[in-house]
């Protein structure tokens, strides 16, 4: 991966420092856009102005479905390193920019390579499942990538007799093992985001807002899903807000969904949950936010920078998420 000579090039044409401040980003991004024939991708957790311009809104999923059929030169991705990384592998032949090269992920980070492979080697008989929030490296190293939304999917897939190592994620992995009742072994890697959460205060808000239903994202720790009325994805989570009875809700998850939220269920009162050792009553990833328009404006204009991924870990990373996009077309299994 060249992402280090991206960030070089990007410094020597002063990509940073360009004069920005009388430009009209929307109009501009528009102009690129069409000139380029690039698409924009977003994640849910961005600012609102970019997922307002964006050609496409969504959680991981469908943002790599999108990614994986779209017919654009140029994709540009806002979200973090990991995402921007699995669209160029399913595009090897077309540019991906991210907007900003700092934009990672503490969940990939916390599924160092040499660790994780060492871990799976001592475990030989393991089906490998991870999370798409890994690098490029970790996919090359998995069986089957899964997302939130399509995780206990991808668990019900693998026969009952397999064993199974799931990571990074050990609270969206012990969740599963909980709706599953497969005994999985779990790497132990957790969102900073998701482990943000207090139970106390947001206890004390719901005492508060005694009609607010408590929402969750699977990422969060045990106790603060044991007492969730709902607990699902970032789409799972929109969906059931639009779809639900209830006119108010504790929201526990990053707090750029609200944007979203708000438009869908513009009447609904939409309450972020609180966060330990913080006077904001939300949990925001510091990572997703590195994106701004004018980034986006800037790295559409210089095509920079420009996501690259070594075409033999390309071929080996591709694997697992093409096998977690065909059983997540694929019909789920009747229950009898």
């Amino acid at each position: 991966m060249k992402f280090d000579n991206a960030l070089k090039n990007i410094e020597k044409v002063g990509y940073l420092d360009l004069p920005t401040n009388k430009i009209d980003y929307v109009k501009e991004i528009n102009r690129l856009r069409k000139e380029k024939n690039a698409i924009i991708l977003a994640h849910y957790y961005q600012v609102g102005e970019i997922q307002d311009i964006a050609d496409f809104v969504g959680d991981s999923l469908s943002l790599a479905q999108v990614a994986a059929t779209t017919k654009a030169d140029v994709i540009v991705f806002a979200g973090v390193h990991f995402m921007a990384e699995t669209a160029k592998i399913l595009n090897p032949k077309k540019k991906v920019l991210l907007p900003d090269l700092k934009a990672g992920c503490s969940l990939a980070d916390s599924a160092p390579k040499d660790e994780f492979e060492a871990f799976v080697k001592k475990h030989p008989k393991h089906v490998v499942v991870s999370y798409v929030n890994t690098s490029a490296d970790i996919k090359a190293l998995t069986d089957i990538v899964c997302t939130s939304s399509n995780a206990k999917k991808i668990i019900d897939s693998i026969p009952k007799d397999k064993e199974i190592i799931f990571a990074p994620d050990r609270n969206l992995g012990d969740w599963l093992i909980r709706q599953t009742g497969r005994d999985m072994l779990l790497w132990d890697g957790a969102c900073e985001v998701h482990e943000a959460f207090s139970i106390d205060k947001i206890l004390a808000l719901a005492k508060e807002n005694p009609k607010a239903e408590i929402i969750a994202h699977p990422e969060s720790q045990r106790h603060l899903l044991k007492v969730a009325k709902y607990v699902g994805s970032t789409s799972g989570l929109l969906k059931y807000v639009k779809e639900s009875d209830a006119k108010e809700f504790i929201v526990a998850t990053e707090v750029g969904i609200l944007h979203k939220m708000r438009k869908d269920v513009p009447n609904k009162i939409l309450i972020p949950a609180p966060v330990e050792d913080s006077n904001c009553n939300c949990s925001e990833c510091e990572f997703m936010k590195m994106n701004t328009m004018r980034k986006l404006y800037l790295c559409m204009e210089h095509e920079q920078p420009a996501i690259e991924v070594e075409e033999k870990l390309r071929i080996k990373a591709l694997k697992s998420i093409e096998k977690m996009l065909e059983i997540s077309a694929s019909p789920s299994p009747s229950k009898k």
